[in-house]
């Protein structure tokens, strides 16, 4: 349809438009004349910024009756015109519209002018002072932070003031700050008044990112050593590499004497001195004669310094005989002293039983007293009897020491040791009471070293005590009842083993102990401290063979 219109038809359609909107115009205008509440309106053809100035206004009760008026009269006018005209006076309106209502929100958006007089208050457009109101804070923090900066103020105040009467005050404001200074300690750190507030700490970026990455690391690095432990236990090298490293070195010395101590009895001064006549090295003809010198006899460590005799043990016959004859004597001895009249005969020995024999007659004539007599006799023979048996009972102490001397040993002519393995003795609780009890009610001294794979139990005593520790560690304790993690991570029994059994010159331990040891070489050097490092090496090297055994 309008591609069809030629620029004629157009150009003539555009004159007859303008004529219609120069026709309403006057006509408007008449109404607005007439009319007062007409005049409010824009014209149709102002700008459009004059009319958004016009409805930017605040409105008020009577500019909305008159809004109302207004859109009556504009409804009624679109009523009557046609065509493209009422379209126009359509569209016009509503452009107006749309621009007063943005002009309003970008007024109401933007901040009031601030207006301040000449002394600082704030003004309004007339002229008036404006009471702004003041925000008093609520939250304990807020409270806390003005009332600091007011503390602060005073502080600072406190200070001038000082300052300025200073010069007044000469020499007494001079002595107080000297004494001050004089007793003032700086070591001791002052609380301040004022708690500072707590700072927010942040973490550093990247830095969980480099932790996950290092835990990454790790466990890459503990994969590969598991599969390179694996691969040299399946060819042997791990055990031979251990026990390469076992192997205790040779302290030898390097330097060899160029004379021995006992060349230089006879030498004259050195090897290298030589006899001008035979040309040999030279010897002291003194020091050389017809008899032989015999070394003085020393006692033998091991032998003890009083003479023991093998006890004689009789056989029961024996035993037998020899009582008879001490109790025969003793009679005999009784009997004389009685005969001489030293001692009283002792009382017939009174029973219910040879009571009519031994009385006669006496017995029948008063039976009631007679047994009466016998009773008490038999009473205070029983009670003689009680008493002997309690002075010859021993007391709580006696019986203690008693003890102790039977279990108690001399070790001053040497000292039996043994030497345990256990696999594992870490976390049984119950067996390392048995292993550490015993020993003390045994009085044995020790150590126990705790090590994974390898648990060494040394214990220092005489002979009897370790034949009765021997039996506790390799009969009366169930080592196999407890299972324990290989070096592989299978599940094998605990065991106990005993590696060495021998004598030293004296102990090397105190009372027993445990003790732990992350590193093999810790452990070692714990026992080279108390010089008997060979039980450590001795102990491991089997365990470390063990372990390979069972991984074949």
């Amino acid at each position: 349809m309008a591609a069809s219109l030629s620029s004629t038809q157009i150009k003539l359609m555009m004159a007859h438009a303008q004529r219609e909107i120069e026709e309403r115009k006057r006509a408007l205008s008449n109404l607005r004349d007439k009319d007062p509440l007409l005049a409010s309106v824009p014209q149709i053809g102002m700008p459009v910024a004059l009319a958004t100035q016009a409805l930017a206004k605040k409105p008020t009760p009577e500019d909305a009756d008159k809004a109302k008026k207004i859109a009556e009269l504009q409804a009624q006018i679109r009523a009557k015109l046609t065509g493209n005209l009422a379209n126009l006076i359509q569209q016009q309106p509503t452009a107006v519209a749309a621009a007063a209502a943005a002009a309003a929100q970008q007024q109401q958006e933007r901040p009031k002018p601030l207006i301040l007089d000449e002394e600082g208050r704030t003004v309004d457009k007339s002229g008036r002072a404006i009471n702004i109101p003041t925000v008093t804070p609520t939250l304990k923090a807020n409270i806390r932070a003005k009332k600091r900066e007011v503390f602060q103020r005073q502080g600072t105040g406190t200070e001038g003031s000082s300052s300025n009467s200073g010069g007044g005050a000469g020499g007494s404001t001079g002595s107080t700050h000297d004494d001050g200074v004089k007793y003032f300690d700086d070591r001791i750190a002052l609380k301040p008044t004022i708690r500072n507030k707590r700072t927010l700490r942040f973490h550093e970026p990247g830095k969980f990112q480099q932790l996950a990455e290092r835990m990454r690391m790790k466990s890459q690095l503990e994969r590969l050593q598991n599969e390179i432990s694996q691969i040299a236990r399946k060819t042997g090298i791990s055990s031979a590499t251990k026990l390469a490293l076992i192997a205790p070195k040779q302290d030898m010395p390097d330097d060899v004497p160029a004379m021995e101590w006992w060349d230089s009895v006879i030498l004259s001064q050195d090897m290298e001195t030589l006899d001008e006549t035979s040309g040999k090295i030279s010897i002291r003809q003194t020091a050389i004669s017809n008899l032989i010198e015999h070394p003085t006899q020393m006692k033998p460590p091991n032998e003890p310094l009083k003479p023991v005799y093998l006890p004689v043990f009789l056989t029961k016959k024996e035993r037998k005989k020899l009582r008879r004859q001490n109790r025969r004597e003793a009679w005999k001895e009784e009997q004389e002293k009685i005969r001489l009249g030293l001692v009283a005969p002792p009382e017939p020995k009174l029973r219910i039983s040879n009571l009519m024999r031994v009385l006669g007659t006496d017995a029948v004539q008063d039976p009631t007293k007679i047994e009466a007599h016998v009773r008490e006799q038999m009473a205070k023979r029983q009670k003689a009897h009680e008493d002997a048996n309690n002075a010859r009972k021993l007391t709580s102490e006696q019986k203690s020491e008693k003890k102790q001397r039977k279990l108690k040993e001399d070790t001053s002519c040497g000292v039996h040791v043994s030497v345990y393995r256990i696999r594992d003795l870490q976390d049984n609780q119950s067996k390392k009471f048995k292993v550490e009890t015993n020993a003390k009610q045994l009085q044995m001294t020790g150590s126990v070293a705790l090590f994974r794979d390898c648990c060494v139990v040394v214990v220092e005593g005489g002979p009897k005590q370790q034949k009765k520790y021997r039996r506790l560690m390799l009969h009366r304790i169930k080592w196999e009842e407890d299972v324990v993690k290989g070096n592989d991570g299978q599940d094998v029994s605990n065991s106990c083993v005993l590696v060495w059994e021998g004598t030293s010159q004296r102990r090397h331990f105190g009372e027993i102990k445990f003790k732990i040891f992350p590193m093999e070489k810790m452990a070692r050097e714990f026992f080279q401290k108390h010089q008997v490092e060979h039980y450590w090496d001795l102990a491991y090297s089997g365990a470390v063979l063990e372990a390979s055994t069972d991984q074949q």
